[in-house]
């Protein structure tokens, strides 16, 4: 049999984690997470990372690994996750990748751009133009410079913005010229599943998640990492919100409300970018079952 990566995909509170787990014991196997914030250490709760009780019951790869100020990229986790799978297969017929970060899960079934590194010097060059300049006026700069990628990148994140001006500045060449969009063919067979759920029933699980986690400490966990707010590690749902209420700006429960507004904004975004997929088989995550039969048959 050919090795196979699973791939187990949804938006953010749909029940990815147990399913994968399930699918994991019973083939026999490991999950590498797709999940661009799990793997800070620092961000247990915020990021809904696998407890000590799931990681005892599946080994787990990329959860927890990095410090809040480390730079990572997708380029460098396509990089890591191709050269870790290649070990993995030797061991395992299947592996299950899961997470709802799409970047994430592209740059290993599809690869991304061969773009240039960004070096330390114009990195740290851009993120204090950034914080002494604001987004606005890089927004224009990038207008100018690249005026391709400005039609379509997001202006309201900062990390795009930034990113492609950094190439810009360090080629002499418009971060669209490296945007070559060829897919990587892969030594390893893809199933990709995603899960779904109706939107109000997606919504209160969010709604409820959000409530479990400040039960379980995010506003002290928040607390704890408030001083790298900053940083782009924490430039995300959940963390940025409660980083209103520590500062003052606004009342505890306005900034709860807002995560989870905010949580469900994400999910549709989400299932905007994964419904492109025409490889994707769509499942309710209840259909346990049913999803183990599906990848059994395509596995034989």
């Amino acid at each position: 049999m050919p090795s196979t990566l699973v791939v187990l995909i949804g938006p953010t509170g749909v029940g990815k984690t147990e399913l994968s787990l399930s699918i994991a014991e019973r083939f026999n196997t490991c999950i590498v997470s797709a999940d661009s914030r799990q793997l800070y250490a620092d961000l247990k709760i915020g990021t809904a990372a696998p407890t000590p009780d799931q990681l005892a019951r599946v080994p787990h790869h990329f959860v927890g690994t990095l410090k809040l100020t480390d730079y990572y990229s997708a380029a460098q986790y396509e990089a890591e996750v191709m050269k870790k799978l290649e070990e993995l297969f030797k061991e395992h017929e299947v592996v299950v990748l899961t997470g709802g970060s799409m970047m994430y899960v592209d740059a290993i079934c599809k690869g991304i751009d061969d773009i240039p590194t960004v070096d330390k010097e114009t990195r740290e060059l851009m993120i204090q133009r950034y914080e002494e300049e604001g987004l606005e006026k890089l927004c224009s700069e990038l207008k100018l410079l690249d005026p391709e990628y400005y039609q379509i990148v997001d202006l309201k994140n900062p990390k795009r913005v930034i990113h492609a001006l950094e190439i810009c500045y360090m080629t002499g060449k418009t971060y669209t010229s490296f945007r070559t969009r060829e897919i990587k063919k892969r030594p390893f067979r893809i199933i990709k599943i995603g899960l779904t759920r109706e939107r109000e029933e997606l919504y209160n699980r969010i709604n409820r998640r959000v409530d479990e986690m400040m039960e379980k400490g995010l506003l002290e966990e928040a607390r704890s990492v408030a001083e790298y707010k900053h940083l782009n590690s924490l430039n995300t749902v959940g963390y940025k919100e409660i980083f209103k209420y520590i500062d003052g700006e606004w009342p505890l429960d306005f900034a709860i409300e807002k995560i989870k507004q905010n949580s469900r904004i994400y999910s549709r975004k989400q299932m905007t970018w994964f419904k492109r997929d025409t490889e994707i088989s769509w499942f309710h995550p209840e259909k346990k079952e049913e999803i183990m039969n599906h990848i059994k048959n395509l596995l034989s």
